[in-house]
């Protein structure tokens, strides 16, 4: 098969996917319909090595995960994850409750290696599943590495339609309080607060004083690169001492670099980047279903469906008690606790829908939009973007 042919093939099923889930609303994840179209042509007429033919070989997926996550941790407000404590709260209990119910349930059910390879791709995303699929085959644990990537396209399954669920429970009670004048003020006064500009500070602010036109999106590469690699210096350098992933470091280094003004926020973006290395790895991530057979994923059907399972439900009980102690309604705790299994930018699209699907009134959109968009954003963040690496980080060393 020629480069370019395989290439523009795995671009369509990606497009394929992303169309089928604007067309449900995201009730059908755009994962979830490439990875069902890529299982269909391993199991037809790709050939086994179609990812590395159309470019996108181990190397360069890797070179891809350091510049990404380094980017991930330039996302990070420390700011608003000041004003979010709660909200974080609740996230980090709802990451505790799947570890503890699939490490108190799940290692009766199934072995330890599966419990640890589910558990940073179901509180996490693309890059956590990178890192664990990765990890099982480097321990010789093929069925695994599959695991890791099956569950990663299908836990928005789960996911989406009780985040709609729990939103709009929420939403109906906030109305009934907002149309009955019972909402706390806080909540009319942070609605107003969204609106007003905020004056852009220059970023970064260590090149300031440097013309916008040397800010090439070459430097901001460069920039990048030197980050991520001292992330890497580091961790070899910690190596004879201490393993620390990595990944994990980019992560850390992203936002001391993005807070000492080295890097600007989501630099990747600013480069023009951040598309072509989501797209690149996405059809890497699809290359590990290569050696998923029929009958291997009938295998894993059992533990797949039984991870999910115990895992919202430790997410559920955890977040209930953490809201509780908060104040905040298992509806909003849940919701939260839920961004878990697809972060941004499904999120944001579940909220927005609920929100519209809600009221047509522009007045109680700002108030639905203030009480439930920000904690949600900042819960996917800190789920999928900072804690399930840092899982990966720590369990890919259990293997």
């Amino acid at each position: 098969m020629a480069q370019m042919l395989a290439l523009a093939i795995m671009i369509f099923i990606l497009f394929i996917g992303e169309m089928i889930s604007i067309r449900t609303k995201a009730w059908i994840p755009s994962i979830f319909v490439s990875g069902v179209l890529f299982l269909i042509g391993y199991w037809t007429f790709f050939p086994e090595d179609i990812v590395s033919l159309a470019g996108v070989p181990p190397v360069v997926a890797t070179m891809l995960i350091y510049l990404l996550i380094t980017n991930m941790g330039t996302l990070l407000s420390l700011e608003e994850l000041k004003n979010q404590w709660r909200t974080i709260l609740i996230a980090l209990s709802g990451i505790l409750g799947i570890v503890a119910f699939l490490f108190a349930i799940g290692t009766f059910l199934f072995d330890f290696q599966t419990v640890v390879v589910a558990i940073p791709p179901l509180v996490g995303g693309l890059v956590s599943a990178l890192i664990m699929s990765e990890g099982a085959t480097a321990a010789g644990l093929p069925t695994l590495a599959v695991f890791a990537i099956v569950i990663y396209v299908v836990q928005g399954f789960a996911g989406y339609p009780l985040t709609s669920i729990m939103l709009k429970r929420e939403g109906k009670m906030l109305l009934k309080k907002y149309r009955n004048n019972e909402l706390p003020e806080q909540n009319l006064v942070a609605s107003k607060k969204t609106t007003e500009p905020v004056k852009p500070v220059k970023e970064p602010r260590m090149f300031a004083r440097m013309p916008e036109k040397y800010n090439t999106d070459f430097f901001k590469f460069f920039r990048l690169s030197l980050v991520a690699y001292l992330a890497y210096l580091v961790s070899t350098v910690a190596a004879p001492v201490v393993e620390i992933s990595p990944f994990v470091l980019c992560l850390l280094f992203g936002v001391i670099a993005r807070s000492a003004g080295f890097l600007e926020k989501h630099p990747l973006m600013k480069a023009n980047g951040f598309g072509f290395a989501i797209m690149a790895l996405l059809l890497y991530i699809f290359d590990g279903l290569k050696t998923a057979t029929p009958s291997m994923m009938l295998e894993i059907l059992y533990p797949l469906v039984s991870c999910i399972v115990i895992g919202v439900a430790g997410m559920y009980v955890f977040s209930f008690f953490m809201g509780k102690v908060l104040k905040v309604s298992k509806e909003m705790a849940f919701a939260v606790s839920l961004t878990a299994l697809y972060g941004f930018p499904a999120d944001y699209i579940i909220t927005n829908e609920v929100i519209n699907s809600l009221t047509k009134d522009e007045k109680e959109r700002e108030v639905l939009t203030s009480h439930m968009l920000p904690p949600m954003l900042v819960a996917g963040f800190i789920t999928v973007t900072i804690v399930s690496v840092i899982l990966a980080g720590i369990f890919v060393g259990f293997l």
